[in-house]
Formats: C-alpha cells, structure tokens, sequence
C-alpha cells in the first residue's frame, strides 16, 4: 500500500506543492511581520506585499517544480492564476483583518489559520490554471 502511494505522481504532486507553499508562507509571514513590527505601513498593505511577493514565488515555483511537465501557459491559464491570486489576496485580506482586529488574534497564529483556509483554494486554481481546462488527466 504504501510502495503504491509512493509510486503515484499524484501524491508526489501535492507533496511538492505542500513543500512549496511551506517555503512561500514562510516568505510571506517574513514579510508581512517584518513591514507590520518596524515600518509605518497600515496592515492591510503590510499583509498585501507579503501575499504577492510570495505569490511570485509560488508561481515560479509551481511552472518549475510542483506541476512537472506543466509547459508553456496560455493566456487563459495565467488569466485563472492571477484571478486565482487576487481572490486569494482578497480571502487573506478579509480573514486577516478580522482575525487580527475582531478576534484580536497574534498575528502569525492568524496567518498561520488564514493560510490553511486559503491554501485549499489555491491548490485547485493554481492546478486548473497551469494544466489547463483541456487536460483533465496529468498522472
């Protein structure tokens, strides 16, 4: 069982974009509590350089290393990723501000929840947006 588990591109895939999305929260929670803690930004940008400088860094991450055999992307399909993206921006956004001004959350422990939350989103769009509408089998 677990000799096919480790055999299937699938899991490799999500394992792959765990990783990745590991190193891109971490970039982003650097960021965001870097320009939150020493610089007079308002949150609301502190929060948003942080999601997009890592998003960057997904994306790059995604085309190269996640979604193997990927290829050049179309229009349509970085159409759906950066769609995908400001819905994303817009979910942390909304969720961090209410976690953080409404829950009166410490702030990592709310990034730490809010990307859980939107992670689940990005697996899909970003798997739709690099593969395409066209290719519904990429074992």
């Amino acid at each position: 069982m677990l000799k096919k588990l480790f055999k299937n591109q699938k899991f490799w895939e999500i394992f792959r974009f765990g990783v990745n999305g590991g190193i891109c929260f971490l970039v982003d929670a650097f960021i965001m509590s870097i320009l939150m803690d020493y610089t007079p930004l308002p949150d609301w940008l502190s929060i948003g350089i942080g999601f997009t400088v890592s998003v960057i860094l997904n994306y790059i991450l995604c085309l190269v290393w996640v979604f193997k055999g990927a290829g050049k992307q179309d229009l349509k399909s970085q159409i759906v990723f950066i769609g995908s993206s400001i819905v994303g921006l817009g979910l942390t956004e909304v969720l961090m501000l209410f976690a953080l001004n409404v829950l009166f959350m410490h702030k990592l422990i709310a990034k730490i929840i809010v990307t859980l939350i939107v992670m689940v989103w990005n697996y899909f769009m970003k798997r739709l947006a690099i593969y395409g509408f066209k290719n519904k089998k990429s074992d």
